[in-house]
């Protein structure tokens, strides 16, 4: 192996790509260590997923346009075309249909709320009305009270 190789290996750059490096756990301990959790999290998604969105923070001048380069492949807006038009009008289409029926079954479940909550309103009604029966029915069978006798002194 030659010596600008191996020392290549060893310097902090090159252990600073998205892999399960020294510098890379070193860096993670030390976020977490130090209270700074979300950034040990995101050293963690970084090792395991750097790779695969593009972003490799081991090329210091291109850092940069590594990041904006991985900002862009997410292409977080809308989904990206597959290069073939036929195929993407279908896929358009498909998802029109797709959101149509996501809307008919949004309304669905929203006119089954509203028949639920007045199904739940009538019963309410109703248990109301029991319990007004059963009041009076009891209010009725209960002794009139006689008004007390006047004492008259004459």
């Amino acid at each position: 192996m030659d010596d600008t190789k191996l020392f290549n290996q060893r310097s902090f750059s090159y252990q600073l790509r998205p892999a399960w490096t020294p510098v890379n756990m070193a860096l993670m301990v030390l976020f977490f260590i130090t209270g700074l959790w979300l950034f040990g999290l995101a050293m963690i998604a970084y090792m395991l997923y750097g790779k695969d969105i593009g972003l490799d923070l081991s090329n210091w001048g291109k850092a940069r346009h590594s990041v904006n380069k991985a900002f862009d492949r997410a292409n977080w807006s809308s989904p990206s075309s597959s290069g073939n038009s036929a195929f993407d009008d279908w896929r358009k289409k498909e998802l029109a249909r797709l959101e149509e029926e996501r809307q008919k079954l949004e309304d669905a479940r929203k006119e089954f709320e509203d028949y639920m909550q007045e199904l739940r309103r009538a019963r309410d009604q109703e248990e109301f009305n029991n319990f007004q029966t059963r009041w009076n029915a009891r209010k009725d069978e209960s002794p009139q009270h006689e008004a007390p006798l006047s004492t008259s002194t004459a």
